[in-house]
């Protein structure tokens, strides 16, 4: 994409961006990501400190994720096997579009966090309103987290004291709502409470290995599998042409790294748009790789009688999905801190940004703030998950919420810069790229309409 001569961001005192809000705003990163000070000088001159290949590896590490886990049974709601990989394969497009799309305006802009460059390019509303989507984003993910502990530690205890499911869940200390809020009180509260999260590379590091194994186990399961696993039914096509739409949401989940793709693309050594495109591309082809081997193994294994949760169809004395059941509840234990820190920063962003007060003067406050914003975020997640036990219900919800990431956002970036360019003619290159821009936004707003009105009319009023 060409780069105009005008500046996107060049008026800030229509919307009156504080420095503060955007430190607090950039806690929004990827893990293991290490960002330079914004400034004119920092940007484009290759002072980052992540090569091509490690950015290819965060960039694939804030892809996958306990997302994974859903992928079979969105590949039996497409409708079989061709059916879900046709459909990643036509939303992978647009997905490494969005992420380029990102980048050059982030580059445009001199912006570091997602956020912060859809605040410059598109102005005040729009800005507000991705934080908003983003602060309700994390809240939703951190309640799939609470449900897939439990999940897991279900047929965990159920191995544990070998009995059936539903005669050991009849006891107070195996009951699923006991154990999920233990575990949230002993080891999520205060994980998230400090001001700040020393622990994300390590969090990070444990992810890639958990994810990876999973899939390993959901093949090697598939390919030997054990004899009484037999599928119910394989479908091989969609039961209607509207089923296809609501397998969306889980590879819009799936795939969604596009909140951290700018802090990710500004600590590149070479933060070129052209190098960038050829990162994010290697980055979602492995992600596509793992996300196919585990829909279609595990969707192949299981038919149609697929469980929301794939490893909740596997029997509980499984030693090798038993590991895997403890790298995911382990995983998730260090990645709820991790969304709950972006999803507060947000909010502390807006509140400062609302009420005009810097972090120096407002450092008790901050303390107060943070700590009713924390405890109140930890209960009502942990409320909701223990009465909605279906996590396809809420991916539902929030996967809506990832296609205005990948989708609506990133599109109407890409339209307010292509015409934010001062030129004389405007040539088909640029028609191109602004209908592609619209093309986008109205392909996100169709499926956030689209899966939200599922959600809200089919999933939870069922």
């Amino acid at each position: 994409m060409a780069q105009g001569t005008g500046s996107i961001n060049s008026d800030y005192k229509d919307w009156e961006w504080s420095d503060d809000a955007g430190e607090r705003a950039r806690l929004l990163q990827s893990p293991s990501v290490e960002t330079m000070p914004k400034n004119s000088e920092s940007q484009g001159n290759g002072l980052g400190a992540t090569s091509a290949l490690g950015a290819v590896f965060i960039v694939v590490n804030a892809a996958l994720g306990a997302g994974l886990l859903n992928f079979p049974a969105a590949f039996s709601m497409a409708g079989g096997v061709a059916a879900g990989i046709a459909l990643q394969m036509c939303m992978l497009i647009f997905i490494i579009g969005g992420l380029v799309i990102l980048a050059y305006c982030s580059q445009a802009s001199n912006e570091r966090t997602y956020q912060e460059v859809v605040w410059a390019v598109c102005g005040k509303v729009p800005g507000v309103l991705c934080e908003v989507a983003i602060a309700v984003y994390t809240f939703g993910t951190c309640i799939a987290f609470l449900i897939i502990i439990g999940d897991q530690e279900d047929k965990i205890i159920a191995a544990l004291v070998k009995e059936p499911e539903e005669v050991g869940s009849s006891r107070w200390y195996t009951d699923r709502k006991f154990t999920i809020s233990i575990t949230a009180f002993l080891l999520i509260l205060p994980l998230s409470i400090p001001k700040e999260i020393g622990f994300q590379k390590y969090a990070s590091s444990l992810s890639v290995i958990g994810t990876w194994y999973v899939t390993a186990v959901i093949i090697i399961k598939y390919i030997w599998p054990d004899k009484e696993l037999v599928p119910v039914e394989i479908p091989t096509s969609p039961s209607t042409w509207t089923a296809v739409f609501n397998a969306m949401p889980t590879i819009c989940f799936g795939f969604q790294c596009h909140v951290s793709s700018v802090p990710v693309f500004n600590s590149m050594k070479q933060p070129e748009v052209k190098t960038w495109g050829a990162v994010v591309t290697a980055a979602m082809v492995i992600a596509l790789f793992v996300y196919t081997g585990t829909g279609v193994c595990g969707f192949l294994t299981f038919g149609a009688g697929v469980e929301q949760d794939v490893l909740m169809s596997y029997p509980s004395n499984d030693i090798p999905v038993a590991l895997a059941r403890a790298f995911i509840i382990l995983c998730v234990l260090t990645s709820y801190p991790i969304l709950h820190f972006c999803g507060r920063a947000v909010l502390e962003g807006l509140w400062l940004r609302y009420t005009g007060v810097t972090v120096e003067e407002d450092v008790v406050r901050e303390r107060r703030r943070r700590l009713l914003q924390t405890i109140s975020w930890f209960l009502l997640t942990l409320l909701l998950a223990l009465f909605i036990p279906d996590i396809g219900k809420v991916i539902s919800v929030i996967g809506g919420l990832a296609a205005c990431f990948i989708f609506v956002f990133p599109g109407l970036c890409l339209i307010q810069a292509k015409l934010s360019e001062i030129q004389e003619t405007r040539a088909i290159s640029w028609w191109a790229q602004v209908s592609y821009g619209v093309f986008m936004v109205t392909l996100g707003a169709f499926i956030f309409g689209q899966t939200t009105a599922n959600a809200i009319f089919v999933d939870l009023t069922a």
